[in-house]
Order: structure tokens, then sequence, then C-alpha cells
């Protein structure tokens, strides 16, 4: 009997489909006459804790640390022991297996480590699907490889695994324990991501509350023309005293210049316009849908996430959500102006937008090139039962539907006018923009995001017709949203300056991935580094003081582009695990010397901030010793399954 593993049951599902046997249902696989086809839940396994490899480390204590697993070990999350049970039985069965986790590094490393926890030593073949279209799982059966060619992919998500281990069970125990000696309070949780993303949101709130507002000035003029009025702006020369935006600081030359304005002619300097086309938005991947639904409806990502597993799994409308992938694969057009008119049933906008779209259009979004482990999110075609779904559910629903949709219109085509204004000789500048063909835009917006402008030619008069000098200041930067903070963590390599450093980040997730980002967010204010207030994200003096508290190097997001480096090396067969993890182990050791009590106590001191939200139980790390708690964070470990075991955050 051949036994296919899959990643996840809508994958074995979908190859079930795409087979030419017909397979019965049974508990926890499908069957046909010669082959079976079971699944995992994600990761069936995880690393085992710190007390599995010697009881001892069950007291928290700053001389076990480092704490290095001499053998590693894996153990079944509790809610997978049913199913492992499953997979070995059908293993002792099986005369091949077929590996079809996701063609990606976790997906190489959740199956394989199964079959290596269940000591599986039979031949193995790799299945890499990344379309679960009919037509395409064919294609993809058709095609099997030979696993052992994967051995380097596998043995980079086993040393991420591992590295992130060590590092955050090292530093969280380290951090924690001299916090108690500080007298303070809770479990300092550090891990590699969740912690430079609490980074980034003290540092935005820091600079915040230092920011001293500047008072600069804008002196605009209205002018009138041959064709109508517009508005120009003033350029200062640079012999005023501007700042590095060419922003006005002296008020005086503005009202000295806009008192002669009214009245005075002058001409048309310079005009330009260009003919601009921009195609629709992509289809989304999880976090650009995250972040658009954070804006329009003020969404968490969590519930973004919560209502797109819902509107796959229970209501089966959208394909698969965790997906960070923003084209679709050219399978997808098969029928699908079918697909999407079932996808609009009964949403008169929805039908509206369907009935106007030309599904002989070929977006640039369908692109099998660009399609990795997963495609965008887009409908699946089933007819949505709108009474059965939340007012959120629909909102994400009409979201997707809507980017897809947009793939059938045609380009938004507009004319881009600049214009500058020669008066008393001094120069004035305007642009605008007038929409010549909508496209996609009207099921975006129906508001032009610039006014459009009169008909200008180069030469012509101008006469001021207005001018006024308005006070401005500097303003700080906002703080963080969930839908801003997705976006940095998307996009972190702008917080970096070395060029290599954010070279790497651009071309990887950047902080977490599309699965993990909202989960991030979630664990830093049920721990109360972060609390958030509506729909704004501030730190708490906790967060604040465990940002000051660590070295600087272990709050930022150079740490994940350089792990990336080297995985990417070990993906690649060009490097070995034991390096990486060696190099890692020194370096802890000397993270772990900079955990200072005197430290902890002076930033829990000068730690400003929110105060947390009392929304979680102030636990104690398991037989830490503690002092006086002057300060107590409203954090608390995690507990295993025996509910006395704690664990830390490890990403």
């Amino acid at each position: 009997m051949r036994l296919i593993i899959a990643e996840k049951p809508s994958l074995a599902r979908a190859i079930a489909a795409g087979s030419p046997q017909r397979f019965a249902q049974a508990e926890g696989y499908l069957s046909a006459d010669d082959v079976c086809i079971t699944w995992c839940f994600g990761h069936l396994l995880e690393q085992a804790p710190p007390d599995v490899y010697d009881p001892r480390y069950k007291t928290w204590r700053l001389d076990h640390l480092p704490i290095v697993p001499a053998q590693w070990q894996l153990r079944p999350r509790p809610k997978a022991k049913a199913q492992l049970a499953i997979i070995k039985k059908l293993l002792k069965q099986a005369s091949s297996v077929i590996h079809a986790g996701d063609p990606d590094r976790e997906g190489q490393l959740l199956v394989q480590e199964t079959l290596e926890y269940l000591n599986w030593r039979g031949p193995t073949q790799r299945l890499l699907i990344s379309d679960m279209n009919p037509g395409a799982v064919r294609k993809a059966l058709s095609n099997v490889q030979d696993n052992a060619a994967f051995q380097p992919l596998f043995q980079a998500a086993q040393a991420r695994s591992r590295a992130d281990w060590l590092y955050g069970i090292n530093l969280s125990r380290a951090w924690t324990l001299t916090g108690r000696q500080a007298g303070v309070d809770g479990v300092m949780s550090v891990g590699r991501v969740q912690t430079p993303v609490l980074g980034l949101i003290v540092r935005r709130d820091l600079t915040i509350e230092s920011f001293v507002p500047v008072p600069y000035y804008v002196l605009w003029a209205d002018f009138q023309v041959k064709n109508g009025t517009c508005r120009a702006w003033w350029m200062p020369a640079e012999h005023h005293r501007l700042d590095e935006e060419g922003r006005l600081l002296e008020r005086a030359p503005a009202l000295a210049l806009c008192e002669k304005l009214p009245g005075t002619t002058g001409r048309v300097d310079k005009a330009s316009s260009t003919k601009r086309r921009q195609n629709a938005p992509l289809p989304y991947s999880l976090s650009t849908l995250q972040v658009d639904a954070a804006r329009r409806y003020k969404l968490s990502a969590q519930m973004v996430l919560d209502c797109c597993q819902a509107l796959y799994e229970r209501h089966q409308l959208i394909t698969y959500p965790r997906s960070d992938c923003r084209y679709l694969p050219h399978t997808y057009l098969h029928d699908v102006s079918r697909t999407l008119s079932n996808a609009c049933q009964h949403d008169e906008t929805l039908m509206q937008w369907l009935n106007n779209a030309d599904f002989t259009r070929r977006s640039k979004a369908f692109d099998d090139k660009r399609v990795g482990a997963h495609h965008a999110i887009a409908p699946t075609g089933r007819t949505p039962k709108w009474a059965s779904l939340s007012q959120n559910e629909k909102n994400i629903y009409f979201l997707i539907t809507r980017n897809v949709l947009a793939q059938f219109y045609p380009p938004l085509e507009y004319l881009e006018v600049k214009a500058e204004f020669i008066v008393l000789d001094e120069r004035f500048r305007t642009q605008g923009r007038e929409t010549l063909v909508p496209g996609w835009k009207p099921l975006f917006t129906t508001k032009d995001d610039t006014p459009a402008l009169p008909s200008l030619n180069e030469g012509e008069s101008a006469l001021v017709r207005e001018a006024a000098v308005e006070n401005k200041e500097t303003r700080p930067p906002e703080p963080f949203t969930d839908a801003s903070l997705l976006n940095a963590m998307t996009h972190v390599a702008r917080y970096v300056t070395d060029d290599k450093v954010r070279r790497t980040l651009r071309e990887t997730d950047g902080l977490g991935t599309e699965a993990t980002r909202a989960g991030i967010i979630e664990t830093l204010i049920s721990r109360g580094f972060v609390l958030r207030s509506k729909s704004t994200l501030y730190s708490t003096r906790t967060g604040r003081a465990l940002i000051a508290a660590l070295p600087e190097s272990a709050t930022r997001p150079e740490r994940t582009a350089l792990w990336e480096q080297r995985l990417v090396r070990i993906a690649e067969d060009a490097d070995q695990p034991a390096p990486f993890l060696a190099a890692l182990k020194q370096e802890l050791v000397s993270l772990l010397n900079q955990a200072d009590a005197a430290r902890m106590r002076h930033a829990f001191a000068n730690a400003g901030g929110k105060t947390a939200q009392a929304s979680t139980s102030k636990r104690r790390s398991p037989k830490a010793k503690t002092g006086a708690s002057s300060v107590k964070a409203s954090t608390s470990p995690r507990r295993s399954s025996s509910r006395k075991k704690a664990k830390t955050s490890l990403t």
C-alpha cells in the first residue's frame, strides 16, 4: 500500500479529488484500493521542553544556562496524539510513502520530522503541490520526486526550529530570573521575532513622546489662467532658513511676499502632462488583506485571520488563506466567469461589478512563475449563504472577491499634470490629476485622489487672485495600529541601515510569516508588553523595560536577516546546520552574560508607557526565587498539557 501524507486535511481532499481512484472516508485518512491519504494538522510535533532533557530544569536557575540539548527530542503536541497514532498504524501497512507537505521549508519539516519520529525507513517520494485545482494535482502526481533531494531543505528548517528554541528558552529564562532579582514579577518572554516587533513599537512610542514640534510656514497663491484657476505653493529659495525637507522655518519672508502677490501677474513657466496607466491592485495575501481590513473595518490581524479560517474551512468560500503570495495560477482562469458568478450571487454590489467585468482580459496577477507554496486568496466559486456569515466574514469575503474581480477590469488611465509659475521672480509649484479611463478604480473608491488642473500652456499669463500664509507644525509619526504594524513587519527592511541586511530582509518574509504575524501581536498583548486601545497599539511599562534591559541586538530585526542568510545556504546545500548552531551557542554565552539585575531595575525605574490591562494572571515561573515585587508584569508563563511545566515563546 502506498501512503500519501498531506500537510493538512484540505490538501488531502484535493489530492483525492485529483486522483483517478475513488476514496472512502475513514477515521483520520482516505482509502482506495492500493493507496491511502492521511494528513497532519500543521506540526504534529514540538520541541521537548528543558525538563525532558534534565528534571532539574523544572526549576529556573541562572547557573543552568545556557541549556543546550546534547540529543534533540520532539514530543507530540497535546491535540495531535490521535492523528499520530493513525499515521503510525498506516505506516506499518505501507510499502512506500509520498511526502505531500507544502513546497517550502516548513512544509518539508513537518511531514519529514513526523516520519523520522515514527521511525519510517522505507522509500519516500516528494509531491509538490502549489495549486489544489484537480488538473494541477494530477500533473503534480505524475511528477513525484525522490525525497532525498530535499534533505537540505529539511535540515534548514530543522536548524531554524532548534535555533529558535535555544534562543527563546535561554534568553527568556535569563531575563525573567534577573527580573526577579530586581524585584519584578512575571515572565520576561524573549524571542527572535516577537522581541524585535516589540522593539518597533517601543521605539515608535519613545519617538512620539520625545518629539518636539517645529513650526514652519506655507504660502499658497490662487492663479487665474485662461482656462480656470488653480492653487500653487511657494518654493522658497535656499537662502531662506529651511529644514531638511525644504520647509520654511521663518514666517516673515512668507508674509512679506504674501502682501505683494494679490493682483500681480506672473506666467506659467513649466507645464507638463504625462499619460499614465495603473493596473488593478493584486489579489490578497494574508498580510495585505489584514492591512486593508484593519484600515477599512478596524479589525485586528487575529480577527481577520479567524474570519479567513472560517471562510476557508467552515464555509469553503475562499482558497487557503495563510498565503504570502499575491498571484494566481493560470488554472484559476478555467471557467473563471462561472467561479466568480457563483461567488457574487445575492450581493447587489458584487453582481453589478461582475456584470461589468470582461473575462477575456488577462491580468498580470495570473502568473504561474510568481506562485509559490500557495497562491493568492481567491473565491472558490461556492455560492455564499450570506445569512450564515457574520458581518466581519461578509466584509472580508467582499474584499477578497473584489480584488479578484478587479483583475477583469481595464487599467486606470489618467493624466498627471505638473506646473510651475513664476511671479515676482519667485517660483510656485502645483500638480493635479485628471482621470481619463476609470477602469478598476470605481471598485475601490469613487473619490479622486488629486484634483484636476485646468489646461495650462507654458508662457501664458497667470494673475494672482488671492494668497495666504498657513502656520503649520511638524508632526511626530503616528503610533502603530494593527495595519501599520503588519505593514512594518512585512517591510521591516526599511528599519535597517545595513544594505546587505536590508536586501536579505526584502527578499524574505520580513519579521514573522503570514501565518504567525497576527499571533505575534496577540502574544505581545496577552503578556502585557503591548496594550491595544481601539485600533492603536501602545507599549506598556513592562514592554519598554524589557527592551531597555536587553542587548540592543536582541531588540532589532537584523538577526532574522543574518539567520536567513545562513539558512538559505543550508537549504541550497552550500552550508551545514552544525556550524550555524555552534555559532549561535557561542553568541548565547555572550548574550547571557549581559543579563543584569541592576540594568533591569534601572529599566523599570525609568520606563514610562501604558499600564497593561490586568487581563492575564500573574503566575510566577516554576520555583523561581523572587524578591519583593516592586513592579509586577501582567504576564504569565504558558503551561504545558500537564499544567505544571512552564515554557516560553520561541519566536
